[in-house]
């Protein structure tokens, strides 16, 4: 018998890991409110370093399949990954002094913004052969560094930023966005992770599991993801619904202990 305890940390890691085989993307959010309500990590702040870990190891094993794929465009993913290490360190050393239920409380505001953005709908333009020059250099310096911050603050993969922060930076096809996206998505989780570790906010048994669980769902979900192609758009609803419901239980359980109603 596998004890509860590990059985729902390999599930809520599963579970991420299957929604962002399914849909592509969106699911690293979902790691700290499981982490909290399913599996019963007790402290904010060890929930979001733990999951920062999680969602740096899931973003680069699809980093790796996205490499060899050729959809990473390097130059301008390393200038974004560099910028945004910084942010990702000051706004992560930003988030540990901030008080574990108003870090959950706008926590819960990223997840409605996570879940709008979702739902918009994503256009194909750009230029796939594009170059970086010393404008689009200046650019997504500055786009990574402000984006990294949020990431690190907030202890998420934050590639609902990074996709059309790299877009705005240089133009480039919305396929290698996606690509290059998962270069910082994994830079910011480490950079997030490591700090919180320093301050022994990382479960690394817990983090072990979850990634563990991330791996098969993971490949389960994009096993499903081929069979369901012609429903992506309204499973990308479902979930970003999933997520307005849960910000909504997030708000309404720290909105009391912040003393808002």
């Amino acid at each position: 018998m596998i004890p509860m305890f590990e059985f729902l940390t390999v599930l809520s890691g599963s579970l991420v890991g299957f929604s962002l085989g399914l849909i592509g993307g969106g699911g690293s959010i979902l790691a700290v409110p499981l982490l909290l309500y399913v599996v019963g990590v007790s402290d904010p702040h060890a929930a979001i370093g733990t999951s920062a870990l999680a969602v740096a190891a899931n973003a680069f094993a699809n980093l790796a399949q996205h490499a060899r794929a050729g959809t990473v465009k390097w130059p301008c993913a390393a200038t974004f990954a560099a910028s945004g290490v910084v942010g990702a360190l000051v706004g992560s050393t930003i988030g540990k002094a901030v008080n574990g239920e108003s870090l959950l409380f706008l926590f819960a505001l990223v997840m409605i913004v996570v879940g709008v953005s979702m739902l918009r709908k994503r256009g194909s333009e750009g230029d796939p052969d594009v170059h970086i020059d010393k404008t689009i250099a200046a650019r997504l310096v500055v786009i990574g560094f402000l984006t990294g911050a949020v990431s690190g603050f907030f202890g998420i993969g934050g590639g609902f930023l990074i996709v059309p922060g790299l877009l705005l930076g240089s133009g480039m096809a919305m396929l290698n966005a996606i690509g290059s996206s998962l270069f910082s998505v994994g830079a910011f989780g480490l950079t997030t992770a490591a700090n919180y570790a320093l301050s022994g906010l990382v479960d690394w048994t817990v983090a072990a599991l979850f990634i563990a669980g991330g791996v098969v769902g993971g490949f389960a979900g994009m096993k499903a993801a081929v069979r369901l192609s012609t429903r992506k758009g309204a499973l990308t609803n479902i979930f970003a619904g999933v997520l307005f419901a849960v910000a909504a239980y997030m708000l309404y359980r720290n909105a009391g202990a912040l003393g808002l109603f």
